[in-house]
C-alpha cells in the first residue's frame, strides 16, 4: 500500500472518531433543549450535563487533526476547499463559537436561560448540517474553476436532492448515535426515568436513520453514478453495517446490553463510513484532486503518517483515561461526585 493510501486511511480514522464523539455532543444539545420544551429537563438534563462537563473540550481534537492532516497530505485541497467552503465553513465556525459560548455560560451561570438553551439545541443540528456540505462538494458538480479562482455554485448546491439528502442523513445520524449513547449512559447511572426517555429517543430515530441512508444512496446514483457503482461493488461493507444496525436496534428494543448496543452502533457507522470513503477513491475532491495527483511528496507524507499515527496512539489512551476517570466512574456517573 502506497503512503497516499496509508495517509488517507489514518485521516479517515480521525474523522470517524470525530463523527462518533461529536455526534454524541451535538445530539445531547438538541435533546437537552427538547427536554426543556417538553418539561422533562429535570429528568435527563443532569445526566447530559454530567457527560458534557469533562468531554466537550476535547470533542474537536479529532476534527483539528483531520483538517490539519488533510491540508498537509493533500495541499491542493486547501486551494479548492479553502475558497469553495468559505461560506459554509464560516457558518460552521460561527456556530461552533456560539456553542462554545454556551458551555462557558452553562459553567459559570445562566444555566436556565432559554435563549442559551435554544442556541445550544439549534447548533447541535446546524453544525453537522454545515459540515456535511464538504462531503457533498467532494462528489463534484458544485465547484466551478475560472480564471478568477474557484467558486461554489450555491444555487446548484441548494437545489440538489443529493445535497439535502446528505444534510438529512447527517442530522438524523447525530440524533441516533447520541440517543443510543445516552441510553447506555443512563443505564450506567442507574437512572431509570432518564433511561426510559432516552431509550424512546433511540428507538424513534432508528427508522429515520436507515431511511435517510437509503435516500442518500438513491440520490448518489443520480448525482454521481461512478461513485454509486463503486459503492455497490463494496456492498458487503454496507451489508455488515446494516447487520450491526439491526443488532443495536434489537438490543435497545429488548432493553438489555446497552453497552453492546452502542458498540454495535459504532461498528454500524464504521463500516458505512469506511465503505463510503473506499468507494470514493481515488478522488479526494472530484474531479480536481485525486489521492495521487494532490498528495505531498513521499518524504513529507511518510513523516506526517508517523506523526499522525503517534498522535492517534496518544489521543486514544487519553480518551480512555478520561472516560475511566469521569464517564465510567460509578460515583461520577451517578452524580455522587
Amino acid at each position: 500500500m502506497s503512503y497516499e493510501y496509508i495517509g488517507i486511511t489514518v485521516l479517515w480514522f480521525f474523522l470517524y472518531g470525530y463523527l462518533i464523539v461529536a455526534s454524541v455532543d451535538f445530539g445531547a444539545g438538541f435533546f437537552a433543549y427538547y427536554a426543556k420544551l417538553t418539561k422533562k429537563d429535570h429528568i435527563i438534563n443532569k445526566l447530559i450535563s454530567r457527560y458534557l462537563s469533562p468531554v466537550w473540550e476535547v470533542t474537536n481534537v479529532f476534527f483539528v487533526f483531520f483538517f490539519v492532516g488533510l491540508v498537509g497530505f493533500f495541499p491542493d485541497t486547501a486551494y479548492y476547499l479553502g475558497q469553495s467552503l468559505l461560506i459554509p465553513g464560516s457558518i460552521a465556525i460561527v456556530l461552533l463559537a456560539i456553542r462554545g459560548s454556551f458551555y462557558a455560560f452553562e459553567s459559570y451561570g445562566s444555566k436556565d436561560n432559554s435563549v442559551y438553551m435554544f442556541l445550544y439545541g439549534a447548533t447541535g443540528l446546524l453544525i453537522p448540517a454545515a459540515l456535511a456540505t464538504a462531503m457533498t462538494i467532494s462528489e463534484g458538480g458544485f465547484i466551478e474553476e475560472t480564471a478568477n479562482g474557484v467558486h461554489l455554485m450555491i444555487g446548484k448546491l441548494l437545489s440538489s436532492p443529493y445535497s439535502w439528502s446528505v444534510v438529512l442523513l447527517a442530522i438524523v445520524s447525530v440524533l441516533y448515535i447520541s440517543s443510543m449513547f445516552l441510553t447506555y449512559y443512563a443505564h450506567r447511572a442507574d437512572d431509570g426515568p432518564a433511561l426510559e426517555i432516552v431509550r424512546k429517543y433511540a428507538l424513534f430515530w432508528s427508522s429515520p436513520t436507515i431511511i435517510a441512508s437509503l435516500t442518500t444512496f438513491i440520490a448518489l446514483s443520480q448525482h454521481n453514478p461512478e461513485h454509486y457503482q463503486k459503492a455497490i461493488d463494496l456492498w458487503w461493507m454496507f451489508g455488515i453495517s446494516v447487520a450491526f444496525f439491526m443488532i443495536g436496534l434489537f438490543l435497545a428494543y429488548q432493553g438489555k446490553y446497552y453497552g453492546w448496543a452502542f458498540i454495535a452502533v459504532m461498528f454500524q457507522f464504521f463500516f458505512a463510513f469506511f465503505g463510503y470513503g473506499a468507494s470514493h477513491l481515488p478522488y479526494i475532491l472530484q474531479p480536481f484532486v485525486t489521492i495521487t495527483s494532490g498528495a505531498t511528496n513521499e518524504t513529507m507524507g511518510v513523516t506526517l503518517i508517523i506523526a499522525f499515527v503517534a498522535g492517534l496512539f496518544l489521543l486514544i489512551p487519553s480518551l480512555v483515561m478520561l472516560m475511566r476517570m469521569f464517564l465510567f466512574d460509578a460515583d461520577y456517573v451517578k452524580g455522587k461526585k
